[in-house]
């Protein structure tokens, strides 16, 4: 690891100027994926501008029914809160299925959404990477990228976000507040705070130079939504996902017919990616198993598959429908409407076989 200067701030205008009197610093909170790439060689700040002790470690209720969530709230708080776990249990079961209890105790919520994008190819200084190095190439392209994206990527890159709770914000509708100074806050919508890779895939997120993420807004849900949160990966903790699956569901109670549907998924793309295709042919629609089927392949047509990667498309579909089809109580065995699945979280295996697995904890800074 290379020398750094250390910045302990204390109100986030100091933290800013600290950052901008240090080209190449980074900003430090749990530290669990950014302390890994420095020891890695892979990130080697000038210095580390220590956030972690700013007041933005509380979970706040909304006048409308929502939650504003502080950026160094702790994911292990953040799922057991009390708010979360009735108001938006999806969050609470993607927090969970992600990394381990001891980094989750550790891991904030602005960390992470910060974290890297990236595969094991990033992490290996022998190999190349356009996102660690642009212009190296994009060694997992002919190489081993069987976890890797089938939605949205490029020639520079086919890393998938790791992360489960981002899914899981962007199926919610929330927004990411961030801090640039005293008159420069602004605020994004979960689901486009992470860019697609095209020809910077260096670049991870739309978080402006020296920006802070200060919280996260979750809007209130619709009186009688369901949602779900499935992730399939190789082993039952601590592993990536192959594919995962937000949902939330609000039927009509009357006519059954979907007045709305938010659809996520994980594991595909370099993003979470926000099923809008298929969105938009269900809502004002019933919830048929053919009618879902219908839109959510409507949804992966757009998929590239690279060489050994195909098993993700017919995996997402089925893992997708089936979490519809349980939250709309359409198929045998499934929770009635408008009741959570008790088991929406998915564990195990999903697909035979092994293959050198992405490296690194999923979780945040």
């Amino acid at each position: 690891m290379k020398p750094f200067t250390y910045v302990r701030a204390t109100g986030l205008r100091e933290a800013a100027d600290a950052h901008a009197a240090h080209p190449g610093s980074r900003y430090l909170a749990g530290g669990t994926n950014l302390v890994d790439l420095m020891k890695l060689g892979v990130e080697t700040p000038t210095a580390l501008i220590d956030i972690s002790r700013l007041p933005l470690d509380e979970i706040t209720d909304l006048p409308d029914g929502g939650l504003r969530v502080g950026a160094t709230v702790r994911n292990s708080d953040l799922a057991a809160d009390p708010r979360v776990r009735s108001r938006f249990p999806l969050l609470g079961q993607a927090l969970l299925a992600g990394a381990s209890g001891q980094l989750r105790n550790v891991a904030t919520t602005g960390g992470n959404l910060l974290q890297r994008t990236r595969c094991a190819y990033f992490q290996d200084l022998s190999k190349p990477c356009n996102k660690r190095e642009p212009g190296s190439g994009c060694g997992a392209r002919d190489g081993v990228h069987r976890d890797h994206a089938v939605l949205g990527h490029s020639a520079y890159c086919i890393a998938t976000h790791p992360s489960d709770m981002a899914v899981a914000l962007a199926a919610l509708d929330a927004d990411v507040e961030l801090y640039g100074g005293p008159d420069a806050t602004r605020t994004v919508a979960a689901a486009e705070f992470h860019r697609l890779p095209g020809d910077r895939p260096e670049q991870d997120t739309v978080v402006r130079p020296g920006e802070i993420v200060t919280a996260v807004l979750l809007p209130a849900p619709a009186p009688g939504a369901v949602s779900s949160y499935r992730k399939a990966r190789e082993r039952a903790s601590y592993a990536f996902a192959l594919v995962s699956v937000a949902v939330v569901l609000d039927l009509d109670p009357g006519s059954g017919l979907v007045r709305r549907i938010a659809l996520a998924f994980g594991g595909l793309a370099h993003r979470p990616w926000r099923a809008t295709t298929a969105e938009a042919r269900l809502t004002g629609a019933e919830p048929r198993p053919d009618a879902v089927r219908a839109a959510v392949d409507a949804e992966l047509a757009r998929a590239e598959p690279l060489r050994d990667n195909a098993y993700k498309i017919p995996l997402a579909r089925n893992l997708a429908c089936d979490t519809i089809a349980t939250l709309a109580g359409t198929h045998h065995g499934s929770a009635h409407p408008g009741s959570t699945h008790p088991g929406s979280t998915h564990h195990g295996s999903a697909h035979p076989g092994s293959t050198d697995p992405r490296t690194g904890p999923q979780d945040p800074r």
